[in-house]
């Protein structure tokens, strides 16, 4: 009977041990997210509590952007699914209905779209005209890039990851407001830097900054494509040539990836400046996270706008 109850005793101990593990290797929570400014703002909110993978490489453009079997892999193995929405990301549908883990569909505790809550700008342009300079007609998807939509983001993030992890709401509930009052002090700074600088035009190569035109007062008055991915016709580049000059415009707005021939003409033919902003963290070297993307931005703008 002794033995019988020292193996029971023994017995209940590992049978502890082992649920104690499988529940400790539960944590950090696997999380997938689109980009890498997401994965940014996971990090702040979820800590030491999360890890993340993103997919999209943070210098390509997202239009031509594939998925690789390694990028369907790491959201089977996730239980968070973070995505920007509004069409940027459309590529992500396909890969959840082929995963077909009921918690990562539209609706389920393991899926957040941080675009629900924002005001989206360009949200009723349908069309493909070269007005809009995109096209996308669910509306222009980099929000992010005005860096006070991030309280709406981190809001979206820390709900999907109390969702999965309630014990430690608390902290991220912490984390995040932490992460609010820095925003709140840094977007002061960018904006009194900027001020000087309210309303000067600019020229972008795609329409990716209308958040941050917005945000920090600045006046897009062209894009160099008439829409994603077509390159402009001369007829187009004679116009914006025209623009440029008469709006006396200082800088041309370009990312990485997109090609320096036509920027390097402009420049040229009106004596414009162009600048090479990063749309994403990782985009360039010194966008290390979601606040060294701004202060980078903001540099290189007025580095620009000051010479």
């Amino acid at each position: 009977m002794r033995y019988q109850l020292l193996f029971g005793l023994v017995l209940t101990f590992f049978i502890w041990l082992n649920n104690g593990s499988i529940a400790y290797a539960q944590l950090p929570l696997e999380i997938v997210t689109t980009t890498a400014d997401l994965k940014s703002l996971v990090e702040v909110v979820g800590g030491e509590l999360v890890h993340v993978t993103s997919l999209l490489p943070p210098n390509q453009d997202p239009h031509a952007f594939e998925p690789k079997l390694s990028d369907r892999q790491a959201i089977q193995k996730s239980q968070l699914v973070v995505r920007v929405g509004l069409d940027h990301d459309i590529w992500l549908d396909t890969i959840l209905k082929d995963v077909k883990n009921p918690d990562l569909q539209r609706g389920g505790n393991g899926y957040v779209d941080t675009s629900v809550g924002i005001a989206v700008l360009e949200a009723k342009s349908l069309s493909l005209a070269p007005a809009t300079g995109h096209d996308h007609g669910a509306g222009n998807p980099h929000y992010w890039l005005d860096p006070l939509n991030a309280e709406s983001i981190t809001g979206a993030i820390e709900e999907g990851l109390i969702r999965l992890d309630a014990d430690h709401t608390e902290d991220y509930a912490l984390n995040r407001d932490r992460f609010l009052i820095e925003l709140k002090n840094r977007v002061k700074i960018w904006s009194d830097r900027l001020a000087p600088y309210r309303s000067n035009p600019i020229v972008v190569y795609h329409n990716s900054w209308p958040y941050l035109a917005r945000r920090f007062r600045l006046k897009t008055i062209g894009y160099i494509e008439p829409k994603t991915g077509v390159p402009p016709s001369p007829t187009h580049l004679s116009e914006l040539v025209r623009l440029i000059r008469e709006q006396k415009v200082a800088v041309v707005i370009k990312e990485p990836y997109e090609s320096d021939n036509i920027t390097r003409y402009l420049n040229r033919t009106t004596g414009s400046k162009t600048l090479t902003l990063a749309a994403s963290v990782g985009a360039v070297p010194e966008a290390k996270d979601y606040f060294s993307l701004f202060d980078y931005n903001v540099e290189q703008l007025i580095k620009g706008f000051s010479k």
